[in-house]
């Protein structure tokens, strides 16, 4: 049964139509992959979902709920966490302090971000949450200094405070060291173990094709293709459309 589901959604910017009646079912406890070529609408969809861009037209249901058009926030506390392709981090805080300003925003307000604020207890599911994605020993270290690997771990950390029932990532696998992504695709393996469910836009298709369980292609602002991962690395529907996007690209795609 799908727990979200995209539904014909369209959105332009000025004369670009980012996205063209874009439709994407996931399942609930599935592992998703959203690839495409640069510019096929991946994180537009990602910010129509989680309430950052508004669409021009379509729906977006949560467990068959109507959320189209909710603040960030109200996405959030309905149970989707996400995120970005660009780390939004509190630099000057340190580890354990941006997530305990995490665990203010999961009960839908802001206390302060000192760490004499916070209860025992939120400073121990901090704590907890840090050493689940294996940063724990960072904790009192100022996130400005931490490696960018590290700060993708620190924000799914963040996101995880709130007990997300989807988790939408945006770019885990960028700019990140081989020995990072293997620890952020174990940890995605053992959530989803846990029963949450991933809708993930990365161009790294090894570990794509190694943590999906499906795999949907976007081009155009559209859904081209849909299938397991084996099933879309030998569409030539697929070559096709990143044909735009380099040869590197390509051979990633093709197993290359």
């Amino acid at each position: 049964m799908a727990i979200l589901s995209i539904a014909g959604v369209s959105r332009s910017f000025g004369g670009v139509q980012a996205l063209q009646g874009c439709s994407l079912d996931v399942e609930e406890g599935s592992v998703a992959g959203l690839i495409g070529p640069n510019g096929s609408g991946k994180t537009t969809l990602f910010n129509v979902v989680t309430g950052y861009v508004r669409a021009d037209a379509g729906r977006v249901l949560f467990r068959d709920e109507d959320i189209t058009g909710q603040r960030p926030n109200q996405v959030f506390a309905r149970g989707i966490g996400r995120t970005f392709q660009l780390t939004r981090i509190f630099e000057r805080l340190t580890v354990v302090e941006n997530m305990l300003v995490a665990t203010q925003r999961s009960e839908g307000w802001l206390r302060g971000l000192t760490r004499s604020k916070s209860s025992v207890a939120e400073v121990d599911t901090a704590l907890e949450l840090l050493e689940f994605v294996g940063i724990a020993g960072l904790a009192e270290l100022h996130a400005g200094a931490l490696s960018y690997g590290q700060r993708k771990l620190l924000e799914l950390a963040y996101v995880l405070v709130a007990d997300p029932q989807v988790i939408l990532l945006d770019e885990p696998a960028g700019g990140v060291n081989p020995t990072l992504i293997n620890r952020i695709a174990e940890k995605i393996r053992a959530l989803n173990g846990q029963g949450k469910t991933f809708l993930i836009v990365e161009h790294n298709m090894e570990f794509v094709m190694s943590v999906c369980d499906r795999v949907t292609v976007m081009h155009q602002g559209c859904n081209l293709v849909s299938g397991t991962p084996e099933e879309v690395r030998n569409d030539s529907r697929v070559l096709d459309a990143y044909l735009g996007g380099g040869d590197d690209e390509l051979e990633e795609v093709a197993g290359g």
